[in-house]
């Protein structure tokens, strides 16, 4: 059966989300499940939780904790990463440095100044995995979750020899839930196409039985002002087409909206939201703990998540339709050959086979792109060692060029840097 390693199994609630589908997908419950954390209490943890769920239902599931990356990869034929390098600490680090200079964020782990530092700590740890992979796992398929999506498969690629990597988000299939449900028809019966970059990729079909359901959506957004107000709809209406990630989280990547107070208030963008959301994940950690501490069970409950789907399909040949963020080569004519993007993807016994988009709309492409060069600067500045390419991310950022001076700018990266000090590649942390 296969061996499905965990890379950050620590992120004890997500491990949970995936084990629980995992255990419950007919033709899985064989597996080997190798977990890998450096943290040596959340690694026992989520070890005696994988345990918990193996033996509550009753499967010959084996499970194995590895404080060693390299035993832990060691044959595996899928890896699934979810790590996030330097923990809450480092988080708190990408929101109050910049909030002092008067930089606005709400999630900061995909663009903008928190996502260009939460990528330069992340790569230097993905490469790495990715030079074990090519040595230990040359065959394996490696599943990420961690964000920057745009920027950690493309450091993986470019900067190893390792090449089997797919990122995976649930935001397009949300998007098409959420889409389906505002227009009144299943979801199950509508025909989607969706393509683009992680976070800003754009519904370019939205179809039911043959006929476009955009008009539809477009009398429902003028009907609603609640819904009108909102960042989503926005771009939507100025752009023509419906953008798949969220109002709180999509606002940042754009130039238009945390710069005004009008414009934060008029589409209620929560401001340092991720910060809230990371306390309150540290809660439920420690509230699972004690749980299984006192020798409680965990609860089981299949989440449907990417990963799993993805790993049954090629184990099983269950043909599956999902989206992931792969190298481009041509997949969207009109948006770099060497960017990660993200397409609809064929899951099947042959593996993860993207499909070809063609041209985009040129005005959501010229966005794309806008998108895109602050993530090549950042894994060049990453893979380089590059203090230099930091600052070009970093004055190409939308958000961060709206809101600051070049001057500005510049002061904000070396407070980072110093902030996170060994967190960073060598010749990023060197002085100018």
């Amino acid at each position: 059966m296969a061996r499905i390693v965990f890379i950050g199994a620590g992120s004890v609630e997500f491990t949970k989300n995936v084990l629980s589908d995992i255990l419950t997908l007919p033709g899985l419950g064989g597996s080997t499940l190798v977990l890998h954390d450096i943290d040596a209490e959340r690694l026992a943890t989520a070890e005696a939780m994988a345990h918990g769920m193996v033996a509550k239902l009753g499967l010959p599931a084996k499970v194995e904790a590895h404080a060693d990356r390299r035993a832990a990869v060691a044959g595996a034929d899928y890896v699934i990463n979810e790590i996030a390098v330097g923990g809450f600490a480092a988080t708190r680090i990408d929101f109050e440095v910049p909030a002092r200079h008067g930089l606005r964020q709400t999630i900061a782990d995909t663009l903008g100044i928190g996502g260009i530092f939460r990528a330069l700590r992340t790569i230097p740890v993905m490469t790495a995995l990715g030079d074990d992979l090519a040595e230990l796992a040359p065959d394996a398929l490696l599943l990420n979750y961690t964000n920057p999506m745009t920027m950690i498969p493309r450091a993986v690629w470019e900067g190893t020899p390792f090449r089997n990597v797919v990122g995976i988000c649930h935001s397009v299939r949300d998007t098409q839930a959420r889409l389906a449900e505002l227009v009144g028809v299943p979801v199950d019966e509508t025909a989607f196409v969706t393509a683009g970059v992680n976070h800003q990729a754009f519904v370019l079909k939205f179809e039911h039985e043959g006929r476009d359901m955009y008009p539809r959506l477009a009398e429902v957004v003028a009907a609603d002002p609640k819904l009108r107000n909102t960042v989503r709809a926005e771009v939507f209406t100025r752009f023509g087409h419906f953008p798949t990630e969220s109002s709180v989280h999509g606002s940042e990547y754009l130039p238009w909206f945390l710069r005004h107070d009008d414009q934060v208030e008029k589409f209620g963008i929560h401001v340092g939201a991720y910060l809230e959301w990371s306390k309150e994940n540290l809660a439920s950690y420690e509230e699972t703990r004690r749980r299984l501490a006192a020798g409680e069970d965990v609860e089981i409950e299949p989440m449907s998540e990417l990963a799993s789907e993805i790993i049954h399909s090629i184990e099983t040949g269950e043909r599956r339709i999902v989206h992931g963020n792969v190298r481009n080569d041509g997949l969207i004519a009109n948006l770099p050959a060497d960017a990660c993007v993200e397409v609809p993807c064929v899951v099947d016994r042959a593996g993860v086979q993207p499909t070809r988009i063609g041209a985009m709309p040129p005005q959501l492409a010229a966005l794309n792109r806008t998108f895109l060069n602050v993530g090549e600067l950042t894994v060049r500045a990453a893979l380089e060692g590059s203090r230099e390419h930091v600052y070009h991310a970093a004055m190409l950022d939308p958000n961060a060029a709206a809101t600051l001076t070049l001057a500005q700018i510049h002061d904000l990266v070396d407070d980072m840097i110093e902030a996170h000090g060994d967190a960073l590649p060598d010749g990023i942390r060197r002085a100018r």
